[in-house]
């Protein structure tokens, strides 16, 4: 079994993966309009160009997102982040100056009692993130 986060935009779901795509780097393999599926005909005529399904693919890391169906408007990203977990201190520095970019910081990236680099913000689709590089263990 493997998790993957699963994110929903309001009619941006294109442009942040196309953003995360830079940022984290992998490739888009799924970038699918309400439009073109088959259900098309039983969606509002403005739907067409919000996306129904993304992925994004690093490795074995998968990221999926859509645009929020009309009958389930989006309500904002709520109680979690997508946690980011990488080797080095240069990685975990060049993500937060990448995903920070546009967005807001909630915590500045530094070293914790845990880490030598951890980070929190929301970038500037309102997305939450965690960036943590952790410490060598002793």
């Amino acid at each position: 079994m493997k998790w993957n986060p699963h994110l929903a935009f309001n009619n941006q779901c294109k442009e942040a993966f196309e953003f995360y795509e830079k940022c984290l780097g992998g490739k888009i393999v799924a970038m699918i309009g309400y439009g073109d599926t088959p259900a098309k005909d039983h969606m509002p005529a403005d739907t067409g160009a919000r996306i129904m399904h993304a992925r994004l693919v690093l490795g074995d890391q998968v990221l999926m997102g859509c645009d929020a169906h009309p009958a389930m408007p989006y309500d904002g990203i709520k109680g979690s982040d997508v946690a980011l977990q990488v080797e080095t201190p240069e990685e975990a520095e060049r993500l937060f100056a990448a995903l920070s970019e546009g967005g807001t910081v909630q915590m500045p990236i530094g070293e914790t009692f845990w880490s030598v680099r951890f980070a929190m913000l929301t970038d500037k689709f309102g997305v939450p993130w965690m960036i943590n590089c952790e410490k060598a263990p002793e």
